[in-house]
């Protein structure tokens, strides 16, 4: 098989925007991440498991070249001190353990610097799909379903059935391929559509091949390891933490904050005055996304600030019917944008996998994600699951609301 990633730049853009805020304020934080499937009859032979150790070698004998630096080095918030990091960085294969002793046939696990693991989390996903499916299929057929599939979705833009205002495409992880991203991509900045535009996507490679706009700030492993991995912090302010950093790193540039690492009630308490401010929107990535907006909407209101003025970004799950139906729910209220993903990047006639890899231990200890929707979150120990619930609930039922 050809090498799948070809490139450094290959992931998306919000492991840049993090990965140099880790450089510049935890570059000794310590990470563990861990891949799983959660397709129940999906099983991965030895030969799979081999190619996909074989394609992740090849990506770890990588190095950014210097006009790939110089294209990240054009992006207004990056700085000089993390592209000279970049230009020495390389992806190390000694952090990697791959073997196919798991219920389902493949165990990957990473660990290192949160610096160096961080990195290592789509590039990953994006290999062990593309060897699935080229293995487990025919993938040609597959291609043609999907090639037909995006046509007529793009048809459907084109003639106004489906309007959403601006949106992205998130679908590096879960895509089909990287000759199907990059088909989806090129195909959807090409054409016109009414009532709908087609920003860019978060895959950094083909935005640089494609010139259309790298799209991506934070994913929860920043919300995650800020706030758990000190452990003096107590984890129900995990968000305080994350946002202070963020804020440290980029003051009023690059911030679209994530709303549900520990339940966007328990965000809330944090996204006070300031922040709300300081940062031009917010991402929902679990629960009920109608019930969400009107919840954000509600606390900008409170706050004094015009909702109008903010952007509810929408990326759970998506598909053209959701979001038209979430787009014309918050016609008026607020700006929305999309950013769609295995819908765009892996629609076959086969199921795509729902594959994950995520930070589970930062430092040595624990971590864990307590998203709107229960089941979305990876952590090796229950009993931490209960501890941070428990720190999380007696915040919510104690503490006195103050303003940041």
């Amino acid at each position: 098989m050809q090498q799948i990633i070809t490139s450094l730049l290959e992931t998306d853009m919000y492991k840049f925007s993090m990965g140099q805020a880790i450089y510049h304020q935890y570059p000794d934080y310590k990470t563990t991440w861990t891949y799983r499937c959660r397709n129940e009859q999906v099983h991965f032979t030895a030969e799979m498991v081999e190619e996909i150790r074989r394609q992740i070698r090849l990506y770890c004998d990588l190095r950014f070249r210097e006009d790939e630096l110089a294209y990240l080095d054009s992006i207004k918030w990056m700085k000089g001190s993390y592209i000279d990091f970049l230009r020495l960085w390389r992806p190390n294969f000694e952090d990697f353990t791959i073997h196919g002793d798991d219920p389902k046939g493949l165990f990957i696990e990473t660990k290192g610097t949160w610096l160096n693991t961080s990195m290592y989390e789509i590039p990953t996903l994006a290999i062990v799909n593309e060897v699935y499916f080229r293995m487990a299929h025919d993938y040609y057929r597959l291609m043609d379903s999907f090639e037909r599939r995006l046509e007529e979705k793009i048809v459907k833009l084109e003639d106004g059935t489906y309007r959403i205002g601006a949106f992205s495409e998130f679908g590096l992880r879960r895509r089909l391929s990287a000759d199907a991203q990059e088909l989806a991509v090129r195909r959807l900045s090409e054409r016109k559509f009414a009532g709908s535009s087609f920003v860019g996507t978060s895959n950094v490679w083909l935005t640089k091949k494609l010139s259309v706009l790298p799209v991506g700030t934070m994913a929860h492993e920043w919300i995650m390891c800020v706030g758990q991995g000190n452990h003096k912090h107590n984890p129900a302010y995990s968000n305080w933490y994350a946002l202070d950093a963020w804020v440290k790193e980029y003051g009023v540039l690059n911030g679209t904050a994530l709303t549900d690492a520990i339940t966007t009630d328990c965000f809330l308490r944090d996204f006070q005055l300031t922040y709300a401010t300081l940062f031009s929107g917010v991402r929902h990535d679990s629960g009920d996304p109608m019930e969400w907006g009107d919840k954000m909407i509600a606390h900008y209101e409170a706050l004094g600030i015009d909702p109008k003025s903010k952007t509810l970004l929408f990326s759970d799950s998506l598909d053209f019917a959701r979001a038209h139906a979430i787009a014309s729910y918050f016609d008026g209220r607020a700006r929305v944008a999309f950013g769609i993903g295995t819908y765009l990047a892996n629609d076959t006639d086969a199921e795509p996998l729902n594959i994950v890899m995520k930070v589970t231990m930062c430092n040595g200890q624990d971590v864990a994600k307590i998203s709107d929707t229960p089941g979305k979150g990876l952590c090796k120990n229950p009993d931490y699951i209960e501890y941070l619930k428990r720190c999380i609930d007696w915040r919510m039922e104690h503490e006195k609301q103050y303003e940041y």
